[in-house]
């Protein structure tokens, strides 16, 4: 069976409409995921959602066993990945509450764990991340926004910063001049990894605070992030409702 599985960040621990089948833990070579998986259905399609936080969120973004989390995926019979992440935004357009599908990454990480081609190989492993998110599922997704009447940003680029975190107004003007639109911490190496296993990935990110320096801000408001990570949230899960369906039947044309 080829599932689609969602991987929750901030603000997203649990699916509220994920009709629960039964929960699995999942031995890796790699260690332990983040939680159990979670199967069930989303109206009458199969889905597979995992906590990249913990079912707390207690797991900061630099200790998620990123390597884990995927393969226990592939595992399971995932083949398409949507990853959801609460963002800061950067340039104008990547404004508070807005949801975006972005199209690049830059990695600015570090100390994690990268690769599955590391040891015991026989031959060195390069993959192509030219286009690191899967533009199939970008589509269904802009798609689906759309019909809701979302109004949901097409591309942009990501910036993966180490965390947990927040970064200088200082540090925020460079990522600007790298042409970065978005701050997250958990884009790389999730995003890479899930490429050396030819999973299909997209990103569904959703801007909870103005980065700092932006928009005149003095310093970033934690409960503004959590105001909008509130109402944002449901408009994330209405999205991939809808989403998920429009995946089935863009498989079957």
């Amino acid at each position: 069976m080829s599932l689609t599985a969602i991987i929750g960040g901030t603000g997203l621990t649990q699916l509220d409409n994920l009709q629960l089948t039964h929960k699995e833990m999942m031995n890796t070579p790699f260690g332990d995921t983040s939680g159990p998986l979670s199967f069930g259905k989303i109206g009458n399609q199969d889905v597979v959602f995992l906590a990249r936080h913990g079912g707390h969120h207690t797991i900061p973004p630099h200790r998620v066993n990123y390597r884990a989390n995927l393969w226990a995926l592939k595992e399971a019979g995932v083949s398409r990945v949507i990853a959801v992440a609460a963002v800061g935004g950067i340039t104008r357009e990547m404004s508070p509450e807005r949801i975006v599908i972005p199209d690049q990454i830059i990695d600015y990480t570090h100390s994690r764990a990268q690769t599955f081609f590391e040891d015991d190989l026989d031959f060195v492993t390069h993959i192509d991340f030219t286009h690191p998110y899967d533009q199939g599922l970008r589509q269904v997704l802009l798609d689906s926004a759309a019909e809701l009447s979302l109004d949901a940003f097409d591309g942009g680029v990501y910036a993966a910063t180490q965390g947990p975190r927040l970064e200088s107004a200082a540090e925020v003007n460079r990522l600007e001049r790298d042409g970065c639109d978005l701050i997250g911490m958990t884009g790389m190496p999730e995003a890479a990894l899930a490429r050396e296993l030819e999973l299909r990935y997209a990103c569904c990110a959703l801007v909870v605070n103005w980065a700092a320096g932006r928009a005149g801000q003095e310093e970033i408001s934690i409960a503004e992030m959590e105001k909008c990570l509130h109402s944002g949230m449901q408009k994330v899960r209405n999205l991939l409702e809808l989403t998920l369906p429009a995946i089935q039947l863009a498989r079957a044309t």
